[in-house]
């Protein structure tokens, strides 16, 4: 079920091994990004892109929308 965390969270979550994935477009990305995230951007979402991430561990997304 999603819910929403904190920055303090999400280091704590990152730190037990949690998977981070960024939706940021190529740009975003570098300019600013998390540590250790890997980044898919939304529009290439998919089963091919998501392949390599582990089925079996948690899944933190993140996208920053600008609001």
């Amino acid at each position: 079920m999603p819910s929403t965390i904190d920055r303090t969270g999400l280091r704590r979550l990152m730190d037990d091994g949690v998977q981070v994935v960024e939706l940021l477009d190529e740009d975003e990305y570098r300019v600013e990004h998390l540590p250790g995230a890997v980044n898919i951007p939304l529009s290439r979402l998919g089963p091919d892109t998501t392949s390599e991430l582990d089925p079996v561990d948690p899944v933190v997304v993140y996208c920053w929308d600008g609001l």
